[in-house]
């Protein structure tokens, strides 16, 4: 029996090895760490539990049955991060380059199916030359057998990417298809086509980094969620982030402790908002003061700001915010911005997460390039999102709220559950000027001094319009509440909602305005 031990603990060591300690040197050169060398940055301190450490692949062509290396290029398992237990697999670089084969593949769906089973969290660390050309199409159909398992547990339990080195072709719509995708600068690169072929085919010239980098995806495309300088605050990062979320859809993510002794009037908030409405301020300032110990977690933070995303606690409660920032563009909705808050509250429904709604919105960003690109269709992706989802769902409207993106922001009319307003807030169908200009438009071009009739007209508007009362009076708002009282009355309101039951009808699935 002791040789047959002496034997496994050699298989073991060999294992570890992954394609060797050269491989294991290049890959260090390159700044990257190796697929276990993250898994034991990511998870609790011993809590991974291998499978499938011995599987080799069946491959026979071009010479490759001649190479094998246990595990095929990807680590899978099992572990904790905080003491909550998730599945993950990490790829494998220093073999094959990390590229997919038929066990490969075979691997990483039985994890995911035991995650599935089990409904706990998917964390997939990608560092993957692509496809084994060697395997043909029999690696591509475990792309797609991947493809359908990342689709079937959308919505079931949360999915997480790192991408931790290359990710092209049919790899990258496993992540795109996740909830997050994380980037490390410089060493993260995602495209479906590389370089070399958008020269032949568009005959532009790109790099790697401006093609599919970290930084392009974090700005422009909006591809990545979150990005960070190296592996290690990647890592850290990703527990945080799990740290705000449950374990599955019939979860609900870890309430912590509050100290209600050090909760007080935060006066600062009553001063925030400028005397001039035109005159922008930072509505991050105003998340700080209402979110447990200033922690705000951004989603998505370098792209598309004029809205801002991300999680935080309340009360002790998991919170997911959305919020105008009039600091960008005014805090308009555009494309990107309505796609992006889309996504995110319905991440939020999906997984039981309340949502807070901090608005400042003047209303949707006019023009050509936004009409032809489909604002309509976009913008109404944020409206289908919010009057879908169904779990607690509280607005602030700070100031602006004008127009349709005043119904857009989780209205009282779409179901939000309790609506709130400070009293510099003004709710309108559109801004003061131009609704003087409509309305009496035949007053001031028969007047004789049409600017002082304009400057009169606006301030009778202002008056009258520019104000909550009237939306309170209706009851489109439960209350007008000073700034400084807003963190008090949040705690209160998601406190009460804790236990909210509502459902839509019953379908087999909605058809969001794609």
């Amino acid at each position: 029996m002791s040789e047959k031990i002496e034997e496994l603990k050699n298989k073991k060591a060999k294992a570890m090895l992954g394609g060797g300690k050269e491989r294991i040197k290049k890959q260090h050169d390159k700044g990257k760490l190796t697929a276990r060398e993250r898994i034991e940055l990511l998870v609790d301190e011993n809590s991974f539990d291998e499978i499938d450490m011995f599987v080799k692949h069946r491959a026979r062509a071009f010479g490759v049955n001649k190479q094998h290396y246990p595990g095929d290029g990807v680590v899978t398992g099992l572990a904790k991060i905080d003491g909550r237990p998730i599945a993950l697999y990490s790829q494998d670089f220093t073999v094959f380059g990390g590229s997919l084969s038929e066990t490969h593949s075979e691997k990483i769906l039985k994890i995911m199916s035991l995650a599935l089973k089990n409904g706990i969290p998917i964390v997939g660390l990608n560092d993957s030359g692509g496809a084994r050309i060697q395997e043909g199409v029999v690696s591509l159909g475990g792309y797609a057998d991947i493809f359908l398992q990342n689709t079937l547990a959308s919505g079931v339990v949360p999915q997480i990417s790192a991408i931790m080195g290359p990710c092209a072709g049919g790899a990258v719509y496993s992540p795109a298809i996740t909830d997050f995708i994380f980037m490390v600068k410089n060493t993260s690169h995602m495209f479906v086509t590389g370089p070399n072929v958008v020269k032949t085919v568009t005959h532009e010239k790109v790099s790697f980094e401006d093609l599919g980098g970290a930084v392009t995806h974090a700005t422009k495309s909006g591809v990545a969620h979150f990005i960070y300088d190296n592996e290690i605050e990647t890592l850290l990062n990703i527990r945080k982030l799990l740290s705000y979320l449950p374990l599955n859809f019939m979860d609900k993510a870890n309430e912590v402790e509050f100290d209600y002794s050090k909760l007080k009037v935060d006066t600062k908030l009553n001063a925030i908002i400028p005397d001039q409405s035109t005159k922008p301020y930072d509505m991050k300032e105003v998340i700080s003061c209402l979110v447990d110990d200033n922690d705000f977690f951004e989603v998505q933070s370098e792209f598309a700001q004029n809205i801002i995303v991300g999680f935080c606690r309340i009360g002790g409660i998991s919170i997911g915010v959305v919020a105008n920032q009039p600091m960008v563009l005014a805090g308009v909705l555009d494309i990107d911005a309505s796609v992006k808050g889309a996504r995110f509250v319905r991440f939020c429904d999906a997984f039981n997460i309340p949502l807070l709604v901090l608005e400042d919105v003047p209303g949707f960003l006019p023009g050509t390039a936004q009409e032809w690109g489909g604002i309509i269709k976009h913008g109404a992706k944020l409206l289908y999102a919010f009057c879908e989802a169904t779990v607690p769902k509280v607005t602030v409207i700070t100031r602006k709220a004008y127009g349709g993106a005043y119904d857009v922001m989780n209205s009282k009319h779409i179901r939000g559950d309790f609506n709130f307003a400070w009293p510099s807030a003004e709710i309108a169908v559109m801004g003061p000027q131009g609704a003087v200009e409509i309305i009496f438009k035949k007053e001031i071009e028969k007047a004789k001094d049409p600017i002082a009739e304009l400057e009169k007209k606006l301030t009778e508007y202002k008056e009258k319009f520019t104000n909550p009362y009237i939306a309170a009076e209706r009851g489109f708002l439960d209350d007008v509440i000073e700034p400084s009282e807003t963190k008090i009355k949040l705690i209160k309101s998601f406190s009460i909602l804790k236990n909210k039951v509502d459902k839509n009808p019953k379908k087999k699935h909605g058809n969001i305005p794609l």
